[in-house]
């Protein structure tokens, strides 16, 4: 078995995954590990995914390097090459065969809690203090981590792996192969509120959260259950730490999203989108599948058109900024009276800008690329 203690030899790696070895005489060179192309030394692999690194290829002492073939060249000739089309994918499955993951004994820890009413396959795994309550069902080769909450009749499939402190709340959905990191929190209420006078009154979230198969859902990610339907994320999805997903939202499959991301209620996301760290969602829109959003952009309006889309602004000294957002609020009132604002025809930005001085505090209106309609008025 290949593994990080014993690593394996470069031909091992490219029988499996392909590539072109140069020069094969360097086959039975053996490997552990990969490290950065300006440190990796003997038994270390590197990879060259990105033009901004080619500097770098002159000092390189690894045992092997990965590379594209146009790319090839530009190595030492002492360097051992791997030529492959694409360097950074070649490296995800090189890495997982040298690092693969840790096989757990099965078995049930005496300071675990299982209720008897509880289903699990011969070969789980529970950890010292996990909880599993009444009605659960767990699949073959999945672990529940230490400390562990999995509430009353929700379903986990095989081979996942819930790292420790992960709750579940009841009645809840996981598939198969999912990988959950420690303090993530599925199923917790949805933030739903009638406004009664002063007060408010808690509305009931009698729905579910349903996670596919092939999910990674990052540390202390939060998936709130639905108000009335399911909370969906679809099979593949990657989530990375600390996303808040609201009631209700539904995530398509193959999506990746990454850390600090928002999603307010309802909204509804398109497979294989790609959403950028920091990122805001509002409620009840919809983005077309395929739609990449930058990090920390706002979106305000659905989008019907896969494409790349930014909404934010600039960073620049704040009295530029003041001076660049009263430009822009300048020009919507013009364009509001049929004067040509004097911006470029083909802008595809769609910022949300908000100007607070000592006097005033305004949102200044957003400019509409075309393809976005209106929002909903809920945004909960």
């Amino acid at each position: 078995m290949i593994g990080a203690d014993e690593g394996c030899t470069l031909g091992e790696l490219v029988t499996q995954l392909g590539g072109v070895l140069s020069p094969e005489t360097t086959a039975s060179r053996r490997v552990f590990r990969f490290a950065a192309i300006d440190s990796a030394g003997l038994g270390e692999v590197c990879f060259l995914a990105s033009p901004r690194y080619l500097r770098q290829l002159g000092a390189c002492r690894a045992e092997a390097i990965v590379l594209r073939e146009e790319d090839a060249h530009r190595a030492p000739p002492d360097l051992t090459r791997i030529v492959v089309p694409d360097p950074y994918l070649w490296y995800a499955r090189a890495a997982s065969l040298l690092h693969p993951p840790e096989k757990p004994i099965p078995g049930i820890h005496p300071h675990a809690n299982v209720s008897s009413e509880a289903s699990l396959a011969d070969d789980v795994t529970i950890d010292a203090g996990a909880v599993i309550e009444a009605g659960v069902r767990i699949g073959r080769g999945t672990r529940i981590g230490a400390g562990c909450v999995v509430g009353r009749h929700s379903t986990i499939g095989e081979s996942t792996l819930l790292y420790p402190r992960v709750t579940i709340y009841a009645d809840c959905e996981v598939g198969s192969r999912v990988i959950i990191h420690a303090g993530a929190v599925i199923g917790a209420d949805g933030f739903g509120f009638a406004r009664a006078g002063s007060e408010w009154v808690k509305i009931p979230q009698t729905g579910r959260v349903r996670i596919g198969d092939d999910c990674e859902i990052g540390a202390n990610t939060t998936i709130d259950r639905g108000a009335l339907d399911d909370t969906v994320i679809e099979a593949g999805c990657k989530l990375d730490n600390q996303i808040q997903v609201a009631h209700n939202v539904r995530i398509g499959e193959g999506c990746a999203i990454a850390a600090c991301v928002g999603i307010a209620g309802s909204a509804v996301i398109g497979p294989h989108c790609q959403i950028g760290g920091g990122a805001g969602i509002l409620g009840h829109l919809e983005i077309a599948g395929g739609t990449i959003i930058s990090a920390m952009s706002l979106v305000t309006r659905s989008i019907s058109k896969a494409g790349f889309y930014t909404g934010i602004f600039p960073l620049m000294p704040n009295r530029d900024w003041e001076h660049a957002a009263a430009g822009l609020r300048r020009q919507e009132r013009l364009r509001g009276r049929g004067r040509s604002p004097g911006i470029a025809a083909n802008a595809t930005s769609d910022p949300v800008l908000s100007v607070d001085t000592a006097t005033e505090s305004k949102t200044l209106p957003k400019t509409n690329p075309g393809n976005v309609p209106e929002p909903d008025p809920e945004t909960d």
